[in-house]
């Protein structure tokens, strides 16, 4: 039955694709791809063939040729900073030892560049989260391309870290395949994820840290979120849960420089 309805599911998301062109993200499932960089073919990776997408839902992962790569893992956060949840969140990565790639939202950080610095002199990493964090499949290229290019100009004028110009992510994984080709353009690597937890829904902390664990991939992309008490309270059994598994925490651009993008999208789950 899971398989019909998996089978069925691709049929309504193709007749979905044609109509609308936008990018359907699967919350349990990696979404496919976990990163596109800026050479890559946006068509091939974001809208496969139907044939293609049909015979993996009734074969599985196997016709993906899903491998376990290295055991890296990338703690990426969504959003802000604010100013009560984002010194919590930065004092639970400094007690756990890890970095992690933050997505600011370039007008939340302009309220609060002294969050941005703290972010970057703790050794994490600063990305491209948009500028006002609009649902980017409703928008021109043109007005993509103002969302980028602003929100590296007022991100650049508060870190200096080079991610800002080279790492991007959609607001709530939304996007069309011209979206990330504006990207492309812009010199920008689209980076997705490998698993969302849902810690974006009124959850607690078990049962994120226990998503994680049991759709954990190998190299790992976690999508979390900024300003979720829930995610600081997971993040000790998260961090513990990976490192008993001999899994090594990097940032996106450290998970980048060490791993190809097709052993991200074709990452097999490895559950802790």
């Amino acid at each position: 039955m899971r398989r019909l309805l998996a089978i069925a599911a691709i049929v309504l998301g193709a007749v979905a694709f044609t109509f609308v062109g936008e990018r359907v993200v699967r919350r349990s499932e990696p979404p496919l791809p976990a990163v596109v960089v800026r050479d890559a073919n946006v068509a091939a990776l974001v809208a496969p063939p139907f044939s293609r997408r049909l015979q993996r839902a009734i074969l599985g992962s196997a016709v993906d040729g899903r491998v376990a790569g290295p055991a890296l893992v990338a703690l990426t956060f969504d959003d802000g900073p604010y100013p009560v949840d984002t010194p919590a969140l930065l004092a639970a990565l400094h007690a756990a030892g890890v970095p992690a790639t933050f997505f600011l939202i370039a007008r939340d950080a302009e309220q609060y560049p002294g969050l941005v610095r703290a972010i970057a002199a703790a050794g994490n990493e600063i990305a491209n989260h948009t500028e006002t964090h609009p649902d980017l499949d409703r928008l021109d290229d043109a007005a993509v391309a103002r969302e980028l290019t602003d929100a590296a100009r007022d991100l650049g004028a508060l870190a200096s870290d080079p991610a800002i110009h080279a790492f991007f992510r959609p607001p709530h994984g939304r996007f069309r395949p011209a979206t990330l080709a504006v990207a492309q353009q812009l010199g920008y690597d689209t980076i997705l994820w490998t698993d969302d937890p849902g810690d974006w829904r009124d959850v607690d902390a078990a049962t994120i840290s226990a998503h994680v664990a049991r759709f954990a991939t190998r190299p790992e992309i976690v999508l979390l979120h900024n300003g979720r008490p829930a995610t600081v309270a997971a993040l000790p059994t998260i961090v513990r849960r990976f490192r008993a598994a001999g899994y090594r925490f990097v940032t996106v651009g450290e998970m980048l420089a060490r791993v190809r993008p097709d052993q991200l999208n074709r990452a097999a789950r490895t559950p802790l």
